[in-house]
């Protein structure tokens, strides 16, 4: 479906399917019902629901496929462990989403236990931003809240929903309890971006999705294509880039694990400096998603075979 343009005035929102009317009613109830409830109930409640209703949907051959594709030799009990576990942390996400600001790992009961924090001060140290990198790891978001909790000036990049009115939900949320400021993927944030590295100020992206025109790198035993921006902004401005990798370790309590900064050589070999640190934010990413496969979302299509 092509979106059609949106034009607001005097209250009335024109060209809005009836399909995406009701998509963002339901979201605004769900997430009205579990702020109701509280963040360690509402995300049980999420976890329950998806970990029951996930395993049955069609997506879920996509995950066991890649499941399959890089643990060759997984049994169909670890099979099923893991897409369970996989779908409870995706369902537990979803209802966190009302209460993010419940998230700070800077004060009492905050939820956030950051490991390495000393990797991250060291790097604040050197004047310039830093560029994170993660993956959909536990509650993703905590990347961004755990570096703006902490004062630092981070623009979060995102893939807008093809809803512009869920799009727009999200959007406030973020900009509210994550960082209000948010660059769109595509040129557009891309110019966004440039930008505020100029001012020495940070960003923060999710590097695990598949992009068609990236750089092919090696990731979990396989080439995939990566998307380039992370190593190239970083060679440019000559930032490091910190692997940020998050851990559900109970409920709606978190872990994140600040990874080895990556710094991107400066040789007259351009290509093979972006592979290079492509290859080694990759595998940090990648021990730890095979440490805990149950906390990444294995619904992507990552690799060519999937």
């Amino acid at each position: 479906m092509t979106r059609q343009p949106v034009r607001e005035g005097r209250g009335m929102v024109e060209a809005i399917p009836v399909k995406w009317r009701l998509e963002a009613t339901i979201l605004r109830l769900l997430l009205w019902g579990f702020g109701l409830l509280g963040v360690e109930r509402a995300s049980a409640m999420g976890g329950a629901i998806a970990r029951v209703v996930g395993p049955k949907l069609g997506v879920n051959k996509r995950a066991a496929h890649n499941l399959k594709l890089i643990f060759p030799d997984i049994t169909d009990e670890a099979l099923a462990r893991i897409t369970r576990e996989m779908w409870e942390n995706l369902g537990r996400t979803a209802a966190e989403y009302a209460h993010l600001d419940k998230f700070d790992p800077y004060r009492e009961g905050g939820r956030i236990l950051v490991r390495n924090l000393d990797r991250l001060d060291d790097l604040l140290t050197e004047g310039r931003g830093v560029i994170f990198v993660g993956g959909h790891l536990g509650n993703w978001e905590l990347q961004t809240i755990a570096a703006a909790r902490k004062g630092i000036p981070v623009m979060a990049v995102y893939r807008a929903a093809n809803n512009v009115l869920v799009d727009a939900l999200i959007a406030d949320l973020r900009a509210r309890h994550v960082t209000p400021d948010l660059a769109p993927k595509g040129a557009t944030g891309a110019r966004q971006l440039v930008g505020w590295l100029k001012q020495g100020k940070s960003v923060a992206m999710l590097v695990d999705q598949k992009m068609n025109d990236g750089i092919a790198a090696p990731f979990m035993g396989r080439m995939a294509m990566c998307a380039p921006a992370p190593a190239q902004l970083a060679r440019r401005f000559g930032c490091p880039i910190l692997p940020a990798m998050i851990r559900r370790t109970a409920g709606a309590q978190f872990e994140i694990v600040l990874g080895e900064p990556v710094y991107v050589a400066q040789s007259d070999d351009r290509d093979a400096d972006l592979l290079a640190a492509i290859t080694a934010y990759n595998s940090q990413l990648e021990a730890f998603i095979r440490r805990y496969p149950g906390q990444w979302l294995w619904l992507h299509r990552r690799w060519p075979e999937s």
